[in-house]
């Protein structure tokens, strides 16, 4: 920080000028990298599942809400976990007012764990989070979709995550996954990203990649261990 470079007004913005050039044509990219993905072609979900809510039981129809297109965060919370993980509250963190916004492009977003209701809705009401949060824990949708493990296909090399074998031995992974319904009612999975894919979604982390240190990560024991549940930073 001490050692970066001093200029004048005039050459600091003929640089910044370059690099405008550089983000224009990231941002181009990044344009028609998205319209790829929408392009991807579909897989129709034909298994039943079925989700707990406060109001009940809610099939993955239901989720939608009315709405043609959802959002679905798989959330890393184990059903005999105590609380949440933080990366994913580091993410969830960032959830809570877009939901109403996103529902006006007709779409629904949602949350979904494999811990009991009474555990998500504890720890929901702590973090002070009113985004709709399901538990798929008598459902297989978390595994189908990648984003849990079952210990069996751990012990045999059988896990897949982020479209490769998954060596870890944590049984929670984080994820989005993309849905769509048509007017009959059929239902489509459009998308899933997972790993580093979900850095855009975390708006703290585009905030910090605009400063000098950035996300100050590089001393670090690994990335992301100083993000702590946001209750417990010392202020």
């Amino acid at each position: 920080m001490t050692e970066h470079r001093i200029v004048s007004r005039d050459e600091w913005t003929t640089i910044r000028r370059g690099l405008l050039a550089k983000e224009k044509e990231f941002q181009r990219l990044r344009d028609e990298l998205s319209s790829q993905r929408r392009s991807l072609p579909w897989v129709r979900v034909d298994k039943p599942y079925v989700f707990t809510d406060p109001k009940g039981t809610q099939t993955l129809a239901d989720l939608f809400a009315g709405r043609s297109q959802l959002i679905v965060y798989h959330f890393m919370f184990a059903p005999d976990w105590d609380e949440g993980c933080r990366g994913c509250s580091f993410w969830a963190d960032n959830f809570n007012g877009i939901v109403p916004h996103i529902a006006q492009r007709d779409v629904t977003f949602v949350a979904v764990s494999r811990a009991p209701l009474a555990k998500l809705q504890a720890f929901a009401k702590r973090m002070g989070w009113n985004f709709p949060w399901v538990s798929s824990d008598s459902t297989d949708f978390n595994y189908d979709f990648q984003a849990s493990f079952r210990p069996e296909d751990l012990a045999r090399g059988a896990a897949v995550y982020n479209y490769a074998p998954y060596t870890e031995s944590v049984v929670e992974k984080p994820g989005f996954s993309v849905f769509t319904k048509n007017e009959r009612g059929d239902i489509f999975h459009t998308y899933s990203t997972y790993a580093r894919g979900l850095d855009p979604m975390n708006t703290a982390f585009q905030l910090l990649d605009l400063v000098p240190k950035g996300r100050d990560e590089a001393a670090l024991p690994h990335p992301m261990s100083w993000v702590k549940l946001h209750d417990l930073y010392i202020q």
